[in-house]
């Protein structure tokens, strides 16, 4: 059998390593348009703060141990521009030589990834102006980021603009974060979103809200960013918009897409197209709260997507569950996690639901260093099940959210959450787990 896979980091290399394992005569091809495989894209930030020394740390494996030692003829450079199911082919541009490739497939794994969204304003080609997705991406921000460079401006509220936003602060620059909406963090309900203003003014990075980003200025470099309300001089901008699936070349084969252009697959990661999978970010995930497919591009979810198509291509049946919509995110002296539906989530599913919000101690509140954690589930009003939870805190946060994500996976109610034997010593926990409390609260309620 011979297997293409385009893409060559999470997804593509997950799935690579299954076929490797599972079918010892596979001749595996892998198409990755760029230079670099299998390396941690969400460590990126912290290189730039320094806190990782290197990006060559986030490299999982490089392209000569693919090579060399699992015998994957790993490609560098490689292009995909179409693919045709009728005579099961890939073709592309080799990108260094500009000679156009055409490659056969009995399988095929699209896990092409997703590309930031760069907005077409002017001046968006000015020296100093980046966006942070790939391991280049970091570099070029290195290498430039001098002494002078001391104002920095983010355009985005989401995960890398809230963690690029400590990293720059981490290196004592002044650090402005513009967002269209109302407040930054819209994954948060806008009462929880609040302590996360509250830590970006203690700790003087500014936000600004409700503007839009109408142009950069500047001459050959970067100098001002122009809202449609005011003007802010800086010397450096990041963009982070968000991310769009890298599919447009899937177009005119009848794979089925749908969130922002991503690919539909069934359980078993393969499209509607026979012999044609798809994985990691630029693919779907089922949301099992929501019942329905969402665009939710994790690192996590791509090395799961990635290792369940290699399975089902060497035909060992895997099913993918979904997902609940985890994610946790450092913020200075803060940790953000946030699983399953918010309110505002649950009101556009028109799902009857009711919320409670407590502040507690993550451990015995005479412990010393108890610090206040801030907990808010979300939960259906006829029957008790949890739809969702939001935690924001100093410490144990992690913990208290992979409890909450585990019972999202198992369709628990907030009863069944009192009910859980929770691991309780002073230095750990009080003698009520937070959430417990709080599920305590939403039933007396």
């Amino acid at each position: 059998m011979k297997y293409v896979i385009i893409g060559g980091d999470a997804a593509g290399m997950s799935a690579a390593m299954q076929i490797v394992k599972y079918e010892k005569d596979a001749k595996i091809v892998t198409l990755e348009r760029g230079a670099i495989y299998s390396y941690g894209q969400c460590g990126l930030p912290y290189t730039i703060s320094g806190l990782v020394p290197s990006t060559d740390d986030l490299i999982a494996r490089s392209v000569e141990t693919f090579r060399n030692k699992y015998g994957i003829d790993a490609r560098t450079y490689h292009e995909v521009q179409t693919i045709d199911p009728k005579t099961k082919t890939v073709a592309g541009r080799d990108i260094q030589s500009g000679k156009i490739f055409r490659l056969s497939y009995d399988k095929l794994l699209n896990a092409s990834g997703a590309s930031p969204i760069v907005p077409d304003w002017k001046g968006i080609d000015l020296r100093g102006v980046y966006t942070l997705k790939t391991i280049p991406d970091a570099n070029q921000i290195l290498q430039n980021l001098r002494d002078d460079i001391q104002n920095v401006t983010i355009i985005g509220g989401g995960y890398i603009g809230i963690e690029m936003a400590e990293s720059f602060r981490t290196l004592g620059k002044s650090v402005r974060l513009i967002a269209r909406g109302t407040y930054v963090g819209k994954i948060f309900d806008p009462e929880m979103a609040q302590f996360i203003h509250e830590q970006a003014k203690k700790h003087q990075i500014e936000l600004i809200v409700n503007e839009n980003v109408t142009s950069i200025e500047g001459d050959r470099s970067v100098e001002a960013i122009r809202t449609d309300r005011s003007l802010y001089k800086t010397d450096l901008v990041l963009i982070s918009a968000g991310v769009k699936p890298n599919t447009s070349f899937i177009q005119e084969t009848g794979i089925t897409s749908g969130i922002k252009g991503a690919i539909q697959t069934d359980r078993y990661m393969e499209t509607n197209v026979k012999d044609i999978y798809a994985a990691g970010d630029c693919t779907l995930q089922y949301h099992m709260v929501k019942g329905q497919d969402d665009y939710i591009p994790l690192g996590t979810t791509a090395n799961k997507q990635g290792r369940i198509a290699g399975l089902n291509m060497v035909g060992k049946p895997r099913e993918f569950r979904g997902v609940t919509g985890t994610s946790i995110i450092k913020f200075m002296d803060l940790t953000l996690g946030k699983t399953g539906l918010s309110e505002q989530e649950a009101q556009k599913l028109h799902i009857p639901y009711e919320a409670v919000k407590i502040e507690a101690q993550d451990i015995a509140r005479y412990y010393p260093e108890a610090r206040p954690i801030h907990i808010k589930l979300i939960y259906r009003s006829d029957n008790y099940r949890l739809l969702g939870g939001q935690i924001i805190g100093e410490k144990g946060v992690d913990k208290r959210l992979d409890v909450l994500s585990t019972a999202l996976f198992n369709q628990m109610t907030v009863r069944e959450l009192e009910d859980l034997d929770l691991s309780y010593a002073p230095p750990y926990n009080g003698s009520w787990d937070p959430i417990q409390r709080a599920a305590r609260k939403a039933m007396r309620g």
